[in-house]
């Protein structure tokens, strides 16, 4: 039976066979009997690569451990919220903080980005997921919209629509109008001034060559 520890872009944890192409955590999400019971344990929510120098577990959500977690792919770990682990993706959080200096100039480290983080996923009521608005015409690839209540990969002329083993449906974008936009606003500037993570950005299903329709817009133990 597949383990409740797949993310979805709005940073659920469902049940699916499908692992996905990125992995990560937010502390430790599961009891002794391996059942999730929270939604997080903590602000650090990070994205890790599938394989780092070699570090493996023998048996997954072990009790007392952080709750290993997997993402379809880096656009889906971005609007779950989650951002690059600092020490199996260093080359990527260098990056990161880089960016967020001019993003953000008084927030500094790791545990500024994550207070940040915080406040643009989660809503005022425990639980809740907190949307932004925006326009389509200023969302860059990789970004997520909620339409019919579905999460929508924003990819070229197209929106695709998720799911745990790929995206399985598509339909083309609005060329303006507002947008339910579930990745985080920061996270979303990253995109746009173009993200080539270690990771892959996109699942193979998501068919890259939607990209040339648009101008460029720009299992590890790790627990950074």
């Amino acid at each position: 039976m597949p383990l409740q520890n797949r993310v979805t872009p709005l940073g659920d944890l469902i049940a699916a066979p499908a692992r996905g192409l990125v992995y990560g955590n937010r502390g430790c999400l599961h009891n002794g009997r391996g059942e999730i019971r929270r939604r997080y344990g903590t602000q650090r929510w990070i994205a890790c690569q599938l394989q780092f120098r070699g570090r493996r577990r023998q048996a997954l959500m072990a009790p007392g451990r952080y709750t290993e977690l997997f993402f379809l792919d880096e656009a889906t770990a971005l609007a779950a919220g989650h951002r690059p682990c600092a020490e199996c993706r260093r080359e990527d959080y260098n990056r990161l903080t880089e960016f967020w200096a001019d993003l953000h100039p008084t927030q500094h480290g790791a545990v500024a980005i994550d207070a940040q983080l915080h406040t643009e996923r989660i809503g005022p009521k425990p639980g809740e997921r907190r949307l932004h608005e925006a326009r389509f015409e200023d969302l860059p690839d990789g970004a997520f919209v909620l339409d019919d209540d579905t999460p929508h990969l924003v990819l070229g002329a197209e929106l695709l629509a998720w799911s745990a083993g790929g995206y399985i449906a598509r339909r083309g974008r609005p060329v303006s109008g507002p947008a339910a936009v579930i990745t985080p606003p920061s996270l979303v500037a990253l995109l746009r001034i173009g993200w080539t993570p270690l990771v892959p950005l996109f699942h193979p299903t998501a068919v890259t060559a939607t990209q040339s329709q648009r101008p460029p817009t720009g299992e590890p133990a790790s627990s950074a």
